[in-house]
């Protein structure tokens, strides 16, 4: 087995098991994750993604402001960006199109055009997304390709704390990767990223120039 976040091999046991699924941790990178084995189905996954409430009300909209305050510090205007995994109901690009900026959308069962993925952009969103990954370490690639230089990367995902048996986010079968403080330390010295702002959740990064 290798990580799915930076390819090393897995010779470890398992981190750690509850009565659904097991969970693997790399040393290398600190992201732990499921095992295909427990992987839902497309259609199982679809599902439980209908199930989801994102709608523009005033709670929704002031969760995303923790990452969409400290990015509109950052962005020049006009900018042109990608919101990657936008959800069913996409509320992020309210409020950063309301600043001025230009955001397209992308997701794989709600906005599936991958001519978006193939563009360039001044930054790139990734909102409780990231968790869901099967294949972290090749999408991230993909999109910190997309990211011109001097671009901006912005994701937000709860890292990993220090009783993770008891954390509420591995209670969610479509969550199959999870992120420690230090995974997102080796993501940024991989791709020689700037750390422009991390609060809780929020990591807000720039590409060298």
């Amino acid at each position: 087995m290798n990580c799915p976040l930076c390819f090393q091999k897995i010779s470890d046991t398992i981190f750690y098991t509850d009565k659904h699924r097991d969970y693997i941790r790399c040393k290398k990178c600190c992201l732990v994750f499921v095992p295909e084995a427990f992987f839902l189905s497309k259609e199982e996954e679809h599902a439980r993604y209908d199930m989801h409430i994102n709608k523009a009300d005033k709670g929704y909209l002031n969760f995303l402001s923790q990452l969409a305050e400290p990015l509109l510090d950052i962005l020049d205007k006009p900018s042109k960006g990608l919101d990657f995994g936008s959800g069913p109901g996409p509320c992020l690009n309210i409020l950063l199109e309301a600043k001025g900026h230009d955001v397209s959308l992308y997701d794989i069962f709600y906005a599936n055009d991958s001519s978006r993925l193939e563009q360039s952009y001044d930054f790139i969103t990734a909102t409780e997304v990231v968790e869901h990954l099967y294949e972290p370490g090749k999408v991230l690639d993909a999109l910190w390709g997309c990211i011109r230089p001097g671009g901006i990367f912005a994701i937000m995902t709860q890292p990993i704390p220090e009783e993770f048996g008891a954390w509420w986010y591995i209670k969610d079968n479509t969550h199959v990767s999870f992120f420690h403080e230090d995974t997102m330390h080796f993501l940024m010295k991989k791709w020689g990223a700037t750390e422009l702002y991390h609060e809780k959740a929020v990591w807000i990064m720039r590409k060298p120039t």
